[in-house]
């Protein structure tokens, strides 16, 4: 009987489930394995297609050096090439890490093996699937804090006796400072591109299928020693100052004090307790500010585990929820950044260049936008999905469907996140640079924001009425005239059909 293991390119850790599965680890036989099909589902970042295929080739090679049996394939499809590997070694099972996302699964399952095919439980996540459906079975509403405060009792993370570190569980209120004055941001922690990553770049400059974003300067990390550096240079350099203005927007100031460590966390060269603990042992080492601490080790705690948990308890259904029936398609200028609203322009124009944004841009600007606007979630989605280097079906799914356009109606999030354009003047600098003006709702110079944000709460105020948190709002709408409101409704559709 031979044992061989299969790794996919978001597992890239040698103590995953797997390869921790077979006890004789010397001459196991290990399979890589590109598959240019998986790859034309969308337009994938080019970004992303190098980080996750350099960061592949390199632990390929980790595992050669371990004296693993490693085999690297270049294919069109999965199939293919596995056929051939479990015929050559004489395979009789092969064993994988659950994946994190359902359609991987479903290829899984379509595969026609002549051997066994054993999945793993997948344990780059704290709170195991099982677990968090125990958690969540009997609640009336997942709410995240909940989860979140269960998670530290639970890990003993910024904890005395039981109670929270501070006598409060969430310090989010001191975390929200709009950018004033020069803000002294540390760089980030970026790195030169070796032989093996500069092979990968021109494999993906020469690709022939559709592909999205810039290839001109590739910076990030790709093995677990360079993930580790960026997790110290964000300990030593940002974590002191990430909480206050972790919400806050700067232009040409892309990273501001952000980790930069969730493509490595969701690759596998990082796990989430380690960099927890790493974060907490610096609070205590050093009398960090706890509100930076607890922000941060709440959106890898709380919210990332949150989302996974969410993602694989929903039904699978839950992709298609269009709870708004928003239809409108996704304008062209998400793909190219050019558009006259300076904000979309400084965020859609980073992500081009760099397949990164942080959250905000992404749940203030971007989402903000599509579901004032009405665009249609999955188009969203898919776009998310494409542009991200982060981005992963289980990350994609619960951030965009849920979080971000409120098409589940509510079982992720409280309330929908829209807001208009005074907002966006309050957390960033991007209105000073506009033509449009943030003040004004209606007319040539209205910001798009604005008109669409009063459209949006005037087209679904019956659905938004039953959203405790929402009713306050809605009774701005009571004090417009019917003739400002008629102008607004005239203006949003005007606006949709001058750019579909």
């Amino acid at each position: 009987m031979t044992i061989g293991v299969w790794i996919l390119g978001d597992q890239l850790w040698e103590q995953q489930a797997a390869l921790q599965s077979v006890a004789q680890k010397e001459n196991l036989p290990v399979i890589f394995i590109e598959s240019l099909q998986h790859i034309q589902v969308r337009p994938y970042h080019q970004q992303k297609l190098v980080l996750v295929w350099s960061a592949m080739r390199h632990f390929a090679e980790e595992l050669r050096q371990k004296q693993y049996l490693v085999t690297y394939k270049i294919s069109d499809d999965f199939a293919t090439p596995l056929q051939a590997w479990v015929q050559e070694y004489q395979i009789t099972e092969l064993r994988l890490m659950m994946p994190s996302d359902r359609p991987f699964i479903e290829v899984i399952h379509s595969l026609e093996l002549s051997c066994k095919i054993t999945l793993i439980p997948n344990n780059h996540f704290l709170w195991s699937t099982e677990e968090f459906n125990h958690w969540a079975k009997n609640r009336k509403r997942l709410l995240m804090e909940d989860f979140y405060r269960e998670g530290r009792r639970r890990w003993q993370i910024l904890m005395a006796q039981n109670k929270p570190i501070g006598g409060k569980w969430n310090l989010d209120k001191e975390n929200r400072q709009p950018p004033k004055g020069k803000l002294n941001t540390p760089p980030a922690q970026w790195f030169v591109a070796d032989k093996i990553t500069l092979d990968v770049i021109a494999k993906v400059k020469s690709l022939s299928i559709a592909t999205y974003g810039d290839l001109e300067t590739f910076r990030w990390g790709v093995t677990r020693q360079q993930a580790l550096q960026v997790l110290d240079w964000f300990i030593q350099h940002r974590l002191s100052d990430f909480g206050p203005y972790q919400d806050a927007m700067v232009t040409g100031e892309q990273t501001m004090w952000h980790a930069m460590l969730s493509p490595y966390l969701n690759l596998g060269l990082l796990q989430p307790l380690e960099v927890i603990q790493a974060v907490e042992q610096a609070y205590q080492q050093h009398q960090l500010p706890l509100n930076s601490v607890e922000g941060f080790i709440r959106q890898v705690l709380g919210w990332r585990e949150y989302m996974h948990g969410v993602y694989h308890y929903v039904d699978a259904a839950y992709p298609d929820k269009n709870w708004f029936n928003h239809t409108q398609a996704l304008p062209e200028f998400f793909w190219t950044g050019k558009t006259q609203m300076n904000c979309l322009h400084q965020v859609l124009t980073q992500v081009q260049h760099s397949g990164y944004a942080h959250h905000i841009q992404r749940l203030m600007v971007l989402s903000n936008f599509a579901l004032i606007a009405g665009l249609l979630p999955q188009a969203v989605e898919n776009w998310f999905h494409a542009a991200f280097i982060d981005a992963y079906d289980w990350v994609m799914q619960t951030n965009v469907i849920g979080m971000g356009l409120f098409a589940d109606g509510g079982v992720l999030a409280s309330k929908p996140y829209a807001a208009s354009a005074n907002y966006i003047n309050k957390m960033s600098d991007y209105c000073k640079g506009c033509e449009y003006n943030y003040k004004e709702r209606v007319g040539k110079n209205a910001c798009p924001f604005n008109f669409f944000y009063w459209n949006f709460l005037d087209q679904h105020r019956d659905k938004l009425q039953t959203q405790g948190r929402m009713s306050f709002i809605l009774k701005n709408l009571d004090k417009m005239s019917p003739e400002e409101l008629q102008s607004i409704r005239k203006q949003a559709h005007i606006w949709h059909t001058d750019n579909s």
